[in-house]
């Protein structure tokens, strides 16, 4: 195997990814077709810098043209996106899609008409003892694109709601190092949950074996730190100053309580701690992390006002939090970062080209640019009052809403009318 498509191949891409990379997709003749074109739609592309009136045209799993017009007659099939938004397939950075596997997981191809996602990261779902199940039983069938990071607890949330921490002999560095070595293209790092209610009195012993799996892994592998009630305030502090650049801070605007009802998150009696605005400012990544409990919108005010925005937004969706009145599907929760200030670009940036650099998976994902996987979330602009609810019963109100409409994954349309053969990848 050529070193060129050895790396398309560890890039994770799919195989759509290896045409592009080793340019093995031919030149379309004057009589070839694109095999699907999404028509009519304005195209919101932030990795581009592009938001106009343009269509879609889709070879071969590949995203081939976009134009201002391409002519039905050159489509074998049109999507019509008119009076719609097409936007790169969204990246959720953190979700939880393993299901049977998982004690929370939800099958990920099932929640895309109301979540318009082409890309999911299990977020812990799997630890050492369980990810080749993940791997091999859950995403290799899955049409919606997946990665993973793998928990410190050697059983990852299988034993959900027990505590997979309270227990630190199931935080086992070198089989969860090894996880991580083994498998470049589907794990990016190591997920470890840090509430009080999952580690009790254990303080940082958890996120340092996190972190010592990713070094010993001899990988660029990032941590990805659960936050939401910890222990103590000084504790917050520490986890914080020990997080490195390209680490993710998950929950980052969580107001949930400790086992004692005090409020220990990086915002307290409205200040933002000043650890955390040193670990955004040497990049820590910030990433929203919904979920069910874990999204505070008057910690997210007061974070975002004293230096401390988000770098992405994701969903926490899981078979509990999707159930929740906050509604944590992706372009919900996009959503309600409107009324907060934020430009619907900018909102589109976060659960796009952001997430999927945080990733290492620009530019081929999260953006709509030629050559990249045909991943395309169309959707619909809902103009009108409306309120929403955040996971501590507060709420904002806006004036419009994105709601998924149609999504394209590696240039296959999920739903009706099926396509044959179903998938191209």
């Amino acid at each position: 195997m050529g070193e060129l498509t050895r790396r398309a191949w560890l890039g994770g891409v799919s195989a759509a990814g290896i045409l592009a990379a080793t340019g093995a997709q031919a030149a379309m003749g004057p009589d070839d077709k694109f095999d699907l074109v999404v028509k009519g739609g304005e195209v919101i592309d932030p990795s581009q810098s592009l938001r106009a009136k343009r269509d879609l045209g889709i070879r071969f799993g590949l995203i081939a043209a976009i134009e201002a017009d391409l002519p039905a007659a050159r489509a074998q099939r049109v999507l019509d996106a008119s009076g719609k938004l097409v936007l790169p397939g969204l990246v959720d950075l953190h979700a939880h899609t393993y299901p049977y596997g998982s004690a929370i997981g939800i099958p990920a191809d099932e929640t895309v008409p109301f979540a318009g996602t082409t890309t999911v990261v299990s977020a812990g779902d799997a630890g050492a003892n369980n990810l080749a199940a993940l791997r091999r039983h859950i995403a290799a069938q899955t049409r919606t694109r997946m990665f993973a990071f793998v928990h410190i607890a050697n059983n990852g949330l299988s034993g959900f709601p027990v505590a997979e921490l309270y227990n630190l002999d199931h935080a086992q560095v070198e089989a969860c190092a090894r996880a991580v070595a083994e498998n470049p293209d589907f794990v990016l790092g190591v997920k470890v949950r840090l509430s009080e209610n999952v580690i009790f009195k254990h303080g940082l012993e958890p996120l340092k074996r996190a972190i010592q799996a990713c070094e010993l892994s001899g990988r660029p592998a990032k941590v990805m730190a659960h936050i939401g009630g910890v222990e103590t305030a000084d504790l917050m502090g520490r986890i914080l100053d020990l997080l490195r650049p390209g680490d993710i801070l998950t929950h980052c605007y969580s107001g949930a309580p400790n086992i004692a009802g005090q409020f220990t998150n990086i915002v307290q009696d409205g200040k933002l701690l000043p650890a955390a605005l040193a670990a955004k400012r040497r990049g820590v990544i910030f990433d929203i992390g919904h979920g069910g409990g874990s999204f505070d919108f008057t910690v997210a005010e007061a974070a975002i006002a004293q230096g401390a925005p988000p770098d992405t937004i994701s969903s926490d969706l899981h078979v509990f939090s999707g159930n929740t009145p906050g509604l944590p599907f992706l372009p919900w929760v996009m959503s309600k970062f409107l009324p907060l200030g934020f430009s619907l670009e900018q909102v589109v940036a976060m659960a796009t080209s952001a997430p999927a650099r945080v990733i290492d998976r620009d530019p081929k994902l999260g953006t709509l640019q030629v050559g990249a996987p045909g991943d395309v979330s169309v959707m619909e602009w809902v103009e009108g009052p409306v309120s929403f609810v955040d996971t501590r019963n507060n709420t904002r109100n806006g004036t419009a809403y994105l709601k998924p409409a149609q999504t394209v994954n590696t240039g296959v349309v999920f739903g009706r009318p099926y396509q044959s053969p179903f998938a191209v990848r």
